[in-house]
């Protein structure tokens, strides 16, 4: 995990897209709400934004 997490900061810094780390961050938070909402009660809330 931290060995891609690596990768990924090489790539962003040799290709200079900065621009891209608010996108991955965000599909980073959306999959762990996602994850974390399917054994909750918050489930049906949180697929109402889906």
């Amino acid at each position: 995990m931290i060995e891609t997490l690596k990768d990924l900061l090489r790539f962003f810094r040799q290709h200079k897209k900065w621009w891209l780390i608010p996108i991955v961050l965000i599909l980073v938070l959306f999959g762990a709400l996602v994850i974390y909402a399917q054994g909750s009660a918050v489930a049906p809330f949180v697929y109402t934004f889906f």
